[in-house]
């Protein structure tokens, strides 16, 4: 599945009253969610500049993937969310034990909502972006301890 066939599938969700796509095409399998619970008057979308955000260097990220920590990049570029809706407690702290499956983060892009997922147990070290920030391609968002 490339790039161009996810975009198609995203628009495609997008016009329609579709709440969930589900495809599964070789080895891949992708998951889109159209979500309620945020929506233009709930959010109030705050864009800083990446210069002011708190980013994790590139070289310390990679450091750390050689131990036990290991750094969970963004898929995609969107709006980083730590909860499901604005007065909602985040879905993971610093010091939080997570389990794999377990929600990290919402990513939107496109007015999609996109869960981010433990794919190990382990326990966050650190959160490299805050609520509502925008975020790049594989910028670093967590770094966890793996058990």
């Amino acid at each position: 599945m490339n790039l161009d066939e996810i975009r198609e599938l995203i628009l495609l969700l997008d016009q329609t009253s579709i709440a969930e796509l589900e495809v599964q095409k070789d080895d891949y399998k992708i998951i889109l969610r159209k979500s309620l619970a945020y929506n233009d008057n709930q959010v109030s979308h705050v864009s800083t500049p990446l210069s002011t955000s708190k980013l994790i260097p590139q070289e310390v990220a990679d450091e750390a993937q050689n131990d036990r920590i290991v750094a969970v990049h963004a898929p995609m570029v969107g709006t980083f969310y730590n909860a499901s809706s604005p007065d909602a407690k985040p879905f993971v702290q610093i010091g939080d034990h997570v389990s794999q499956g377990q929600t990290l983060c919402i990513l939107e892009a496109m007015k999609l909502m996109n869960e981010i997922k433990a794919e190990f147990d382990g326990t966050i070290v650190d959160t490299a972006v805050g609520n509502s920030e925008a975020i790049e391609y594989d910028q670093v968002l967590f770094l966890i301890e793996k058990d």
